[in-house]
């Protein structure tokens, strides 16, 4: 496996870097912001696949460096060298950017900005102000860590993951990268199409499986999941069931997909899109919550300039595990802490101009 670091200045420019040298299959393993404000992304791919592009990637890379007119924000390792050299010189260290002091009117602006839901943004302002932290970044990161569970999926387990959400949530593609995330981990996997009548569900399933090199099984009814479930963990295989859309705020369709939660040895991931209403998001998830899942991925923050419903779905007791900002395999899955939502509420307040993790 090889493993890189890429530095840019928002998350799009990060992936075309990573895709330009180390190909589509590769996988993003973790993300974070920088004190100078670049973002550090770190990539992983086969090492038989990067060496076949090795040559190739890195003219793209050279001619993309040449024709931009923007200078990338710099590498961990370099960042630590020319501080190393700064203190060797007895230089001083550059200024820190001048912290947002707490406003309790600021932040609740800030936070109808994002069509945070008017109770839910009161309740965050009261515990930040509680939380008698000058800085407002921390003190709302305070008042969300009082709300917000989180809980990342480890990729080199032994699990049978159940995805369920409504339809459009990016299911399949979610299944797609904690599949690639398992492989790279050294995993067997196997992904089983549970949505056997949706319009070239299945077909995309393959698709993925065969770029992947996994296997995939078909499961017309709960009885012969049921079957290939217990087949799979027999194997000790990590298993990626890819369900059916649905409405669950709706009855009949949420006792119907909680029957399937109750198969032994499955976890429940709820899978919503951050391009939702915010409240409907929130009872989408509680309802998600009561049919048995056990943690939450939330896709689409990418296209999302308003995060009002990736906050409501973030706070409503299911643990978050990750969130997704590209459609793409090589996007992978990125997590989200209190901080790093906190910050991304208070640097994006500006729909106008976009946001980034």
């Amino acid at each position: 496996m090889r493993l890189k670091t890429f530095s840019a200045k928002n998350m799009n420019e990060a992936l075309a870097s990573v895709r330009a040298e180390m190909g589509p299959e590769a996988i993003i393993i973790s993300s974070h912001r920088g004190k100078n404000g670049g973002l550090f992304v770190r990539a992983a791919v086969e090492d038989s696949v990067a060496e076949a592009k090795a040559e190739s990637a890195a003219a793209i890379l050279r001619e993309a460096e040449t024709q931009s007119e923007t200078v990338p924000a710099q590498s961990f390792e370099q960042s630590f060298q020319d501080g190393l050299v700064r203190r060797i010189r007895g230089e001083a260290p550059p200024p820190k950017p001048k912290a947002l002091n707490f406003n309790r009117a600021e932040l609740l602006k800030v936070l109808h900005t994002h069509r945070t839901p008017e109770g839910l943004a009161h309740v965050l302002a009261e515990n930040a102000e509680k939380s008698r932290l000058a800085d407002m970044t921390l003190a709302l990161a305070s008042a969300l860590d009082l709300r917000m569970p989180t809980s990342p999926l480890f990729a080199a387990a032994q699990n049978t993951l159940m995805l369920g959400g409504p339809n459009g949530a990016g299911k399949t593609a979610v299944a797609a990268k904690i599949a690639a995330h398992a492989r790279l981990a050294g995993r067997e996997v196997t992904l089983i199409a549970g949505d056997s009548e949706g319009a070239g569900a299945v077909a995309r399933l393959e698709t993925f499986a065969n770029h992947l090199n996994a296997k995939i099984v078909v499961a017309e009814s709960a009885e012969v999941l049921a079957k290939a479930i217990a087949a799979e963990r027999a194997a000790k295989n990590t298993t990626i069931i890819d369900t059916a859309g649905f409405d669950p705020r709706d009855g009949k369709a949420r006792t119907a997909f909680s029957a399937l939660t109750k198969i032994e040895g499955v976890e429940t991931i709820a899978v919503v899109s951050a391009m939702s209403d915010a409240e409907e998001i929130s009872e989408t998830v509680s309802a998600l919550k009561t049919a048995g899942a056990h943690r939450l991925i939330i896709t689409c923050a990418d296209l999302a300039r308003r995060m009002g419903a990736l906050l409501s779905a973030a706070t409503r007791g299911l643990p978050l595990a990750h969130v997704t900002r590209s459609p793409f395999v090589a996007g992978g899955l990125e997590t989200l802490t209190p901080l790093s939502l906190a910050r991304l509420l208070l640097q994006s307040n500006n729909p106008d101009r976009g946001s980034t993790l």
